[in-house]
C-alpha cells in the first residue's frame, strides 16, 4: 500500500533530521571551546551527511544519516596572551564553527522534521478516512 510507504519515508525523514539536529546541537555547545593547551587543535566542526538507500521490503527510497565528515576550514584565532593555550604571538585557536551559520541549519533541520511529521499526520488522517468509509 502507497499510503505505508509514505509513513516509512516520511519516518526516514525523521530519524536523518533528528541526527542532524543533534550534530547542529554538538557544534553549537562547543562554539566557544578552545583547547586547553597549545598546539592541541579546537573542537573542529562536524558537518552531517545523507545517502539513499532501497528499503527492499518497501520497494521505497529512503534517506539515512551518513558519515559525519569533519570540517576542514581554518580555525578562527583570538588575540589571548595570558591563555595557556596561546601561541607564540598570544593567538588562540578557536573552534571553526560560527553560531550563525549552525542556527540557520538547524532552522532548516528543524523545518524538514516538522514537513516529515505532517506527512505521517496527513496519511494517518487518510488511513483512518479510509477505513470509516469501508466501515459504512
Amino acid at each position: 500500500m502507497d499510503l505505508l510507504k509514505s509513513i516509512a519515508v516520511a519516518t526516514s525523514g525523521l530519524r536523518s533530521q533528528s541526527g542532524r539536529m543533534r550534530i547542529i546541537a554538538e557544534n553549537l555547545a562547543n562554539a566557544d571551546s578552545g583547547s586547553d593547551r597549545a598546539g592541541v587543535d579546537p573542537y573542529r566542526r562536524k558537518i552531517p551527511t545523507f545517502q539513499r538507500r532501497v528499503d527492499r521490503e518497501l520497494e521505497a527510497q529512503v534517506v539515512d544519516l551518513g558519515r559525519v565528515q569533519r570540517d576542514q576550514s581554518a580555525f578562527r584565532t583570538k588575540f589571548e596572551p595570558g591563555n595557556p593555550a596561546a601561541d607564540a604571538t598570544g593567538n588562540v585557536s578557536m573552534p571553526n564553527v560560527n553560531s550563525l551559520v549552525e542556527t540557520m541549519d538547524m532552522r532548516e533541520a528543524q523545518r524538514s522534521y516538522e514537513a516529515n511529521l505532517n506527512l505521517i499526520s496527513s496519511t494517518r488522517r487518510m488511513i483512518q478516512r479510509t477505513i470509516d468509509i469501508l466501515r459504512v
